[in-house]
């Protein structure tokens, strides 16, 4: 079953670089021109926080008649605003330019909704699973990820720990979801990480899309699936395992799924774990582009660019 996937283009860093300053320019110098002040409505994914400088830097979606999609570090002058603001979270903003600076106000972390049945019915299961099971340990960003066993496409061992000092990106999925903009879509950003970080999968870098299915996908069964998207089985593992061990990793990552007229109603959630072992970020949702996934993952990879 072919799938189309979303290929990002990494362009050279001189590129981007004259790109921003462009930018830059037509910020501080070019609209400030026509009025004293202007505000934009922006949003983006975070790549990181600077509570004491007072900045973010984000990969910010297109503001229309302002700027491309781009990544960009904001002043944020009202510091309590960032008190909640974490790498991989999707914020609102008014982006404000006036005749000396620009800076970012009213910023807001946005919570995941979906008009869609699944993640709604997910929700409202979720306290009567708490009540029977006791709640979940879900890490917070910042805290070290435990080991953990499954096996591979390849009936292969997988233990968390034997990625120590790597990047790892982990997504949920279950074969038999048909939904385009659940399942497909995680499977397919990673298929542009794939894609775009070939040079450094294996070395420094590791992908896991883990099953919350393990009665039906079976290896054989993930091994066939891995396929549409040409997954390298050696560094794009596709990993199952008993019932009790899937629903502990799931929980550590906060995903939730109950069975629904045979399929699965579920959360959907994408994290990213740092050199070392530590949850750097954790995306809910499908409300960010495989761009912007990559560009979470190159600040992680490469936190000093």
């Amino acid at each position: 079953m072919p799938y189309a996937i979303e290929s990002p283009v990494k362009e050279p860093n001189t590129s981007h670089r004259h790109r921003t300053l462009i930018s830059l320019l037509f910020l501080l110098f070019i609209l400030p021109a026509a009025h004293a002040q202007q505000r934009y409505p922006a949003s983006g994914v975070v790549l990181s926080v600077d509570p004491s400088h007072h900045s973010m830097r984000v990969s910010c979606d297109e503001i229309r008649g302002v700027m491309e999609r781009m990544i960009m570090t904001f002043a944020v002058p009202d510091a309590k605003s960032l008190a909640s603001v974490t790498r991989g979270a999707i914020v609102d903003f008014t982006l404000v330019v006036n005749e000396y600076d620009s800076h970012a106000e009213n910023v807001r972390v946005r919570r995941y909704e979906s008009a869609d049945r699944e993640p709604s019915k997910v929700r409202r299961l979720e306290a009567l699973d708490e009540a029977l099971r006791g709640p979940a340990h879900t890490l917070a960003v910042g805290q070290a990820v435990p080991d953990f066993a499954l096996i591979d496409q390849q009936k292969r061992p997988v233990h968390f720990h034997d990625f120590a000092g790597k990047v790892v990106a982990l997504n949920f999925v279950y074969t038999r979801c048909v939904l385009p903009e659940y399942c497909i879509r995680s499977s397919n950003n990673f298929g542009a990480l794939q894609k775009q970080f070939h040079d450094r999968l294996g070395k420094d870098l590791v992908l896991l899309t883990v099953t919350f299915d393990p009665v039906h996908d079976q290896p054989e069964i993930l091994r066939e699936y891995s396929k549409n998207w040409k997954a390298d089985p050696d560094n794009w593992r596709f990993l199952t395992g008993t019932s009790p061990d899937v629903q502990h990793v799931c929980d550590l990552f906060g995903v939730n799924f109950v069975p629904d007229e045979g399929l699965f109603a579920h959360s959907l959630h994408t994290a990213i774990v740092g050199r070392d072992g530590k949850l750097v970020a954790n995306l809910e949702g499908n409300e960010f582009t495989s761009k912007q996934l990559a560009d979470l993952l190159e600040a992680t990879l490469d936190p000093a660019n």
